[in-house]
């Protein structure tokens, strides 16, 4: 479909939110399995004879990584546990607005995951600088990817909401 051609949902309003939360689960999963391998991973590495030898600015990149994953596994894992809590209480649309805000949450923290464990791996093969700058040129990727483009495209949905020939997601 091009940028410039849009659709209609003849669906209730109900059934829209039951259709996003469907959504708002598939993509859960994706990144709940990244977060997870990479979270293991971190859980493993004190634990390795090497880890002692790391710099204080190693450790405090490894901290900042873990706790920055152990957020985005809580709030990636949170949707689950508040819709075993409402389920059947009618509040399928406060789930579904809530779990838009955690998955924000959660792909920042993922994000900052990613980027803070490419940079301790790089700082022990290369350099603190090497690191720094490879870890700015992919927060800058995953900014782009992640941030701009989809900003780049809200006007284009807006304005085909807007003259009534899209229905909002």
């Amino acid at each position: 479909m091009s940028d410039q051609t849009a659709y209609t949902r003849d669906e209730s309003e109900a059934e829209r939110i039951d259709r996003n939360f469907g959504e708002q689960l598939q993509e859960l999963r994706i990144a709940q399995a990244g977060v997870q391998i990479l979270f293991a991973f971190l859980l493993t590495v004190p634990f390795q004879q090497r880890f002692t030898i790391l710099t204080d600015l190693q450790r405090t990149i490894y901290v900042g990584t873990l706790l920055a994953l152990a957020v985005s596994v809580i709030t990636f894992t949170a949707p689950v546990a508040m819709h075993r809590t409402l389920f059947r209480k009618g509040l399928k649309d406060f789930l579904v607005t809530y779990t838009d805000r955690l998955m924000m949450v959660g792909l920042l923290t993922l994000g900052l995951g990613i980027v803070g464990g490419v940079v301790l791996v790089l700082d022990v093969l290369l350099s603190h600088t090497a690191a720094l700058w490879i870890g700015g040129a992919l927060l800058v990727f995953g900014l782009a990817l992640w941030v701009a483009v989809p900003l780049s495209k809200r006007d284009l949905a807006r304005r085909n909401v807007e003259a009534g020939s899209e229905t909002p997601a």
